[in-house]
């Protein structure tokens, strides 16, 4: 039976249960589980972060319900998709453009929406339904007109300058830059300019002393040991960064 995953927006609010209320309604067998709900509010690029991180860690036929919509309500396209090994239900506005392109794109439909659908809330109202129908079996055809995703995402690489992808709960600041096997990095990001050395676990980290260290996604994060880097630095989340 395929799991439905969620990632949204919706913090500890109503809206994620409203969701799953819809989602059992549908299928009440359905295994729902959460990804990631704590996505800054509106925050598309640190969703599709999430999301393009995450996704090849499901199983196979895994649908990912995907709602941070800050469009909701115009005229973007709501869109269900299938990738080589997964689906993907959401708006397109770039949110789940990386992780279906490293996956493959395959087929894609424009999902319609009823007329008595909430101008604020297609979580629940036009994704969970398809998400629903999609872990039941229906094929992605019956669901909408076929289309084109219209609107891609990609993350800033160019050499060594990569972008600031996200700030964890922990307050380390994750790039999208990959470690290169060096002992020290210079780190360059608006006007901090500095080097720091780099340590293979948190353990063998300098105790209160910024570090570079591989995260678990594959990529540089600056860490601050039993501490925020990010309350030391302050950086924009979506700048640019240069580690070299």
């Amino acid at each position: 039976m395929p799991v439905i995953a969620i990632l949204t927006d919706f913090g500890q609010s109503e809206y994620l249960g409203i969701m799953k209320g819809v989602i059992f309604r549908h299928a009440p067998r359905a295994v729902v589980c959460d990804l990631y709900n704590e996505v800054d509010a509106q925050s598309v690029r640190e969703g599709a972060w999430v999301l393009y991180t995450a996704y090849r860690h499901f199983p196979e036929g895994t649908v990912f319900l995907c709602v941070v919509d800050p469009g909701v309500g115009s005229d973007r396209q709501a869109l269900a998709v299938r990738t080589q090994r997964y689906y993907f239900v959401g708006p397109d506005n770039g949110l789940m453009y990386p992780a279906m392109a490293d996956d493959g794109i395959v087929e894609a439909v424009d999902l319609p929406v009823p007329p008595e659908a909430s101008k604020t809330f297609h979580g629940r109202d036009v994704f969970a339904p398809a998400a629903a129908k999609l872990e039941a079996g229906a094929a992605l055809a019956v669901l909408g007109r076929p289309t084109e995703v219209k609107v891609p995402l990609t993350f800033h690489l160019q050499g060594r300058e990569g972008e600031i992808v996200r700030v964890d709960r922990f307050g380390n600041i994750i790039t999208n830059l990959p470690h290169t096997g060096q002992d020290q990095y210079r780190v360059t990001v608006e006007s901090y300019r500095r080097v720091l050395p780099f340590a293979r676990t948190y353990a063998e980290a300098p105790r209160g002393q910024l570090f570079v260290i591989e995260g678990s996604s594959g990529t540089l994060e600056i860490s601050l040991k039993n501490g925020s880097a990010w309350s030391v630095m302050d950086v924009p989340v979506g700048g640019r960064i240069v580690l070299e």
